[in-house]
C-alpha cells in the first residue's frame, strides 16, 4: 500500500505544479494574440461616417431666422445642410421649409425638396416640389421659389399651379411682395393667368 500512496502523492504534487504553469501559458498565448488585433478594423463604417461628417461639416436641423422692419418673423428650417466650401456664408439645405408670421396673425409657409441659403445676399433659393401655402386659403405649387430671408419678397420665375377661394388657377410667374401703399402682402400672378372659377369656393 505504501508504494501506491507514494505514487499518488507524487502525482498530486506534480499536478499542483503543472496545472498552474499550463494555465499561465494559455493566458500568455491569448494575450499575445489579442495584441495583433486592430480594434479600428472592427468598425470601418463608423470610421468612414465620422470622416465624411468631418469633411462635409454636415449640420443637422439647422435654422435661419430673421425679423423684418415691420416685425414680421421669417424662419427657415432644413433637415440637414452642408456649408459651401467656397463660401462660408452659403449652405446647401435638404428638405427646406419656411414660415412667415405676420404681425396681423396671418401666415405664409413654403416647403421644397432642397435649396440654398445665402446670407451674403439674404436670399434663399428653394428648388423641387415647391409648395406655398397661405392662411388666406391659397395653395400654390411650382418648381422654384427665390425668397428673401430678411423681408417679404419672393418670386416663382417659372409656371405655377394653385387653388384658392376663387377656384383653380395657373400662371407663368408669381411674385410675393408688400404693397407700399396699403402696407399689405400681395400675391401677384402674371404671364398668362388662367382661372377656373368654382362658385362653391366663394360660399360662406
Amino acid at each position: 500500500m505504501a508504494p501506491r500512496q507514494d505514487l499518488y502523492s507524487r502525482i498530486v504534487a506534480w499536478l499542483k505544479i503543472l496545472l498552474p504553469l499550463t494555465a499561465l501559458a494559455i493566458l500568455s498565448t491569448l494575450f499575445l494574440l489579442s495584441k495583433n488585433i486592430d480594434p479600428t478594423t472592427t468598425i470601418p463604417f463608423t470610421t468612414i461616417d465620422l470622416r465624411e461628417r468631418a469633411r462635409d461639416q454636415q449640420l443637422t436641423s439647422p435654422e435661419f431666422a430673421g425679423v423684418t422692419e415691420k416685425g414680421d418673423l421669417i424662419a427657415f428650417r432644413a433637415v440637414s445642410a452642408i456649408p459651401d466650401p467656397e463660401n462660408s456664408h452659403r449652405a446647401f439645405a435638404d428638405t427646406l421649409s419656411a414660415r412667415i408670421d405676420f404681425g396681423d396673425g396671418s401666415q405664409l409657409a413654403f416647403s421644397a425638396d432642397n435649396g440654398t441659403i445665402d446670407q451674403d445676399t439674404n436670399m434663399a433659393d428653394l428648388v423641387g416640389n415647391v409648395v406655398i401655402q397661405s392662411s388666406a386659403g391659397y395653395t400654390v405649387t411650382t418648381d422654384q421659389l427665390i425668397s428673401s430671408i430678411s423681408e417679404i419678397a419672393a418670386e416663382a420665375p417659372g409656371p405655377i399651379q394653385g387653388n384658392g377661394p376663387p377656384g383653380r388657377f395657373s400662371a407663368g410667374r408669381m411674385v410675393i411682395y408688400t404693397d407700399p401703399e396699403t402696407d399689405t402682402t400681395q400675391m401677384l400672378f402674371t404671364d398668362g393667368v388662367k382661372l377656373v372659377y368654382d362658385p362653391s369656393e366663394t360660399k360662406d
